[in-house]
């Protein structure tokens, strides 16, 4: 679990830097729910990637986790700006899967 809350804390952080000083929305909170949204891609993908998880409760958990994106999204600004968030967080979750699926072991956590 500290791994985990690591590449969330990383890829937030990362991603908020990345669009803060290249792309400039020039809309802080956006930038940052975006980051999060990045973040918490990484650091689910990173929970998720054992054994312990089927690949149903893998999907059903990444699809909750968008679904409450969404919503959040939705609330704080609108769903047109919401919408981004989740192609965020599916293109890191299959970017995860797919270079832990190049390893002999198919995962990343070792």
């Amino acid at each position: 679990m500290k791994k985990a809350l690591l590449y969330f804390a990383l890829g937030t952080v990362l991603s908020f830097l990345i669009n803060y000083f290249f792309y400039s929305s020039e809309n802080l909170g956006l930038d940052i729910y975006y980051a999060l949204a990045f973040g918490i891609a990484w650091g689910i993908a990173y929970y998720l990637d054992t054994p312990n998880f089927t690949l149903p409760k893998k999907l059903g958990l990444s699809f909750l986790a968008m679904a409450v994106l969404v919503f959040v999204g939705a609330l704080l600004f609108n769903l047109e700006l919401a919408i981004p968030s989740i192609l965020k967080f599916s293109t890191v979750f299959v970017a995860y899967y797919l270079i832990a699926s190049f390893r002999a072991n198919k995962t990343l956590r070792d």
